[in-house]
């Protein structure tokens, strides 16, 4: 079934053996040819070697024999990345320079030095980031070319409920524990002192950058909080303001090329911006991003605030509603007793699953979208009891505490579709997009030069089309 992670993106080689490929490529074998992209044997058997032992990690076991479920997979990229190419898809390359910028700053930390990472893999390190780069574009060329495919499939209740239907009651999925619970946020009282501190620190900055003691990108890379432009000096893809942070976007139109902004408050913290150039409605710029951040005496506060208030709840002096609604920073859930809404968090990212549930939480959830904080305040509690204060931090990394009242938790069962329609909506959605995804591989493949070395020819393909 397609997976919202989009299938190229499960291709990620080690870097180790990619850097190993490209010192044996004299000796290696192109065992395939997709469109103008040609695959190694040892590519084939590092992403084999990468599945066994995924598979063995998490006690999964396939018939399929896996250096041809490898070959066919880094087949279907190379057709995607081609495709991509030939229908000019776009990427984000500031992303691609971002991620090979920490993938690179991770290798460097486990030899040790850039110099022990050149010895190693025999070359310099610009010819390192250059293979980086090239692996991460490619990939980043079939996730676009494969959300081109998919993304505009959707799916009515009417298919839901076939969908349903048509799984065996001895497949029906299993629906793992879900949590709803309620929760009172608060964020320091010294927020204002905080965000004052920030802004110094900003006017700072702006002012090293304007007397020309420093470098606007130099001091990116060192203080910015934004960790998709920070190793890039601050640098954004060149935007149109539509897709920018309302307060953002309007300190932007007014600069001028070379200007830097005073700092700008937005919904992610507080700013300084250099515009570089403006082409028609795309803006090019820099950014610095700084969050305010507290004392342990300020954030002990907020800690013994909440702590006080859990007290009285726990005398049942006060209701955990009332106390939400008195209490907590969070608008979205104070006016609703407290109870979270899976629904906001998910919409608020323009999640891929932004219908999964309204207020029930699975184990996964968490990690992807919240704060793992909280299931560990959950997991220590029964159904309608309230939690001791904790520190966390909300979806825009904002330092803030908490406490958290275990609602309801809806055991492991099966899947039905009065009680997890929206889950199984998702689940109709994937299989619809991967049946979409199939046909069109099917018709790429036919249309595209594809060739196989004789040795992998006889092998199991999922599509039959690959063998011509």
């Amino acid at each position: 079934m397609l997976k919202k992670g989009m299938l190229a993106a499960a291709l990620v080689l080690l870097f180790a053996g990619a850097l190993a490929q490209k010192r044996q490529v004299m000796l290696d074998k192109v065992v395939a040819v997709v469109g103008g992209s040609s695959i190694l044997y040892s590519e084939v058997d590092e992403y084999a070697r990468q599945l066994t032992e995924q598979r063995r990690q998490e006690g999964y076991t396939s018939d399929r024999d896996p250096m041809n479920e490898a070959l066919e997979a880094l087949m279907t990229q190379k057709l995607l990345y081609n495709q991509a190419q030939i229908d000019s898809v776009k990427i984000n390359d500031g992303d691609i320079m971002s991620r090979v910028e920490e993938q690179v700053q991770q290798m460097i930390d486990m030899e040790g030095s850039i110099p022990a990472l050149e010895a190693k893999h025999h070359m310099p390190i610009f010819n390192i980031r250059e293979i980086m780069r090239q692996r991460y574009e490619e990939q980043s060329y079939a996730n676009s070319m494969q959300s081109e495919v998919v993304g505009k499939v959707s799916v009515i209740p009417g298919e839901v409920e076939r969908f349903y239907k048509s799984i065996s009651k001895d497949s029906l999925p299993t629906i793992a524990d879900q949590y709803v619970y309620a929760q009172i946020t608060k964020f320091p009282k010294s927020m204002t002192a905080a965000k004052q501190r920030t802004r110094e620190r900003l006017l700072d900055m702006r002012e090293r950058v304007i007397t020309g003691s420093a470098k606007f990108e130099n001091l990116a890379r060192m203080y910015s909080q934004d960790p998709g432009t920070m190793m890039r000096g601050g640098e954004m893809d060149p935007s149109p303001l539509a897709s920018l942070d309302p307060s953002f976007a309007a300190a932007l139109e007014n600069m001028k090329p070379g200007q830097i902004s005073e700092v700008v408050e937005s919904q992610f913290g507080f700013h300084i911006i250099q515009l570089l150039d403006k082409r028609g409605q795309l803006y090019h710029f820099r950014h610095i991003l700084l969050r305010p951040v507290y004392t342990t005496e300020e954030l002990g506060e907020s800690l013994n605030l909440l702590d006080s208030i859990a007290n009285l709840i726990h005398k049942d002096s006060l209701t955990f509603e009332k106390a939400a609604l008195q209490y907590s920073d969070d608008a979205q859930s104070k006016m609703n007793g407290g109870i979270v809404s899976n629904h906001d968090i998910l919409e608020r990212f323009n999640a891929f699953d932004a219908k999964l549930t309204v207020t029930k939480f699975l184990k996964e959830d968490f990690g992807r979208f919240k704060s793992l904080d909280d299931y560990n305040a959950l997991n220590r509690l029964k159904p309608g009891e309230v939690s001791d204060a904790y520190l966390t931090e909300d979806m825009l990394g904002n330092q803030m505490a908490k406490i958290v009242k275990l609602v309801e938790i809806i055991p492991t069962h099966t899947a039905s579709l009065n009680e997890d329609y929206l889950r199984l909506e998702e689940m109709a959605l994937q299989d619809k997009q991967d049946r979409v995804f199939k046909e069109w591989l099917s018709k790429k493949i036919d249309g595209m030069y594809v060739y196989i070395d004789p040795e992998f020819r006889d092998g199991e393909f999922e599509n039959k089309h690959w063998v011509k």
